[in-house]
């Protein structure tokens, strides 16, 4: 015998329109492969008119996208798209009646990482207007990663009571964690394996409905709801755990005087059946929406579904020391420009310092929980001036971001690399000096993007993530 909700989704047909909720890094994207896919009629993209982000709406109707760093397709894809009549965004939530499936992709940070208590303000907004024009039959799906057991209790209790309607039984509810990373963002939601968990059957097979069009190589696999939200968090735990690994590992070869990415090939190098000894990359720090917050959605999980956690959890678990560790690095990366300084013979106060990306990630202009941030706060209160340059970034809250790279590096008596932009990479050592007009300047480099062994030469102080065999090298006199 059939249910209600099948009866419904029977009556209604196949999913045709679609509405997606927050344009950002995920949803522009995602609304872009679910215009482009022949299987759907209608995409909208919904977007809040507010001071910060309301600039989208317009841009996006012209098939322009917001984001700014190197994303491979996307505009294209949404000129392609909109040009065809297949997608518009509306600040206008009362479209979301017409919607047949509806996602949610909107951030979800932490107040306060002691008390593991997560801001829900935006997601909660979000869910109360698709809520309020929630017709029967819409499938509505979490794409942000949340707490495990959100899906079932609060987003349930919001959509129900906005909407009047019961989930499960008037409308399907499911959760379906996006994967993706700036950079590669088209490539990740085709390729990556969906998982999709619903609250009941029938929610689960509508979202798989709604996903399979847009998957290439990738496939899906249902879950419930709740499996769903902890896979997310857990997967993004393990990978903040490895990058913390990486880095303990960096600050111990540092001590040793060792090369850690020697280290790091010489790891890697054991392989076979059964085998895996992959090290990721050790840096400045971890920044992004994801790996910043998602290890905290974890352990509040197992806090507000769990029983009597007896064993280390929270802070003290290994997922809360790998999240101090990557909070340390930024503070590590003051510790080694005050060495520099000293090297060379120059205090912090009255020093200048040219930062170089503020984006926490290479070719992007993604800023969220940008590692540089706490940088620049401490060497700001030793008294130095910082100079921040970015390619990428346009904007940044109470930060002039500079794009022109000769003007950021003038004066300098410290380059400081942060970000693996491509633009860093091909730095010339004797160019730097000279703008920087110092005898022995110094550059720090986080993300392993230069060679040290050309800037020693021309005269600077190095000082690298992970290089104990080259951070304390003899200073180079120069005739």
């Amino acid at each position: 015998m059939k249910s209600k909700l099948q009866s419904i989704i029977d009556r209604i047909g196949s999913i045709r329109n679609i509405g997606v909720v927050g344009m950002g890094y995920v949803g522009i994207p995602a609304a872009a492969l679910f215009a482009d896919a022949p299987e759907f009629e209608f995409v909208r993209g919904f977007q809040r008119d507010s001071p910060s982000s309301g600039y989208k709406v317009a841009m996006l109707n012209r098939g322009e996208s917001p984001l700014k760093g190197e994303e491979p397709g996307l505009e294209e894809l949404l000129g392609k798209v909109v040009g065809a009549g297949k997608f518009r965004c509306t600040s206008d939530f009362s479209e979301i009646a017409a919607c047949d499936a509806v996602t949610l992709a909107i951030q979800t940070p932490f107040k306060d990482q002691k008390d593991l208590i997560p801001d829900f303000s935006a997601l909660i907004e979000g869910l109360r207007q698709v809520g309020k024009h929630l017709a029967e039959g819409t499938l509505v799906v979490l794409e942000s990663t949340v707490t495990p057991g959100t899906t079932e209790r609060m987003a349930r209790e919001i959509l129900e009571e906005e909407s009047g309607l019961v989930a499960g039984e008037e409308f399907c509810l499911a959760h379906a964690p996006e994967r993706v990373m700036v950079g590669r963002l088209l490539r990740n939601i085709r390729e990556h394996d969906r998982i999709v968990g619903g609250i009941d059957e029938v929610s689960t097979a509508r979202a798989i409905e709604l996903y399979r069009p847009v998957l290439t190589t990738g496939k899906i696999i249902p879950m419930t709801a709740t499996a769903a939200e902890v896979t997310k968090t857990a997967e993004n735990a393990f990978r903040d755990l490895q990058i913390a690994a990486a880095n303990q590992l960096a600050l111990h070869c540092e001590a040793m005087g060792v090369n850690v990415y020697d280290v790091r090939a010489g790891i890697d190098s054991l392989k076979g059946e059964g085998i895996t000894r992959a090290v990721l990359w050790p840096g400045a720090g971890v920044g992004g929406h994801c790996l910043t917050k998602d290890s905290w959605h974890l352990e509040r999980g197992a806090q507000v579904l769990g029983g009597d956690l007896w064993y280390p959890h929270g802070a003290e678990s290994i997922f809360g020391v790998a999240r101090m560790i990557n909070e340390f690095m930024p503070r590590h990366m003051v510790h080694l420009t005050l060495e520099g300084l000293e090297r060379a013979g120059k205090s912090p106060d009255g020093a200048t310092v040219a930062l170089l990306g503020w984006a926490f990630i290479q070719n992007s202009d993604d800023t969220r929980n940008t590692p540089a941030e706490p940088y620049l706060a401490e060497m700001k209160e030793a008294g130095a001036e910082v100079r921040v340059h970015d390619p990428f970034v346009e904007r940044y809250p109470g930060i002039e971001v500079s794009h022109d790279l000769d003007a950021a590096l003038e004066g300098a008596d410290v380059v400081t690399i942060f970000t693996g932009h491509h633009h860093y990479a091909s730095l010339e050592p004797v160019r730097v000096k000279e703008l920087s007009g110092k005898e022995h300047p110094v550059i720090v480099d986080g993300r392993n993007i230069v060679d040290p062994d050309a800037f020693i030469r021309a005269g600077f102080v190095y000082k690298g993530i992970g290089r104990g065999d080259k951070n304390n090298h003899p200073i180079r006199q120069l005739p």
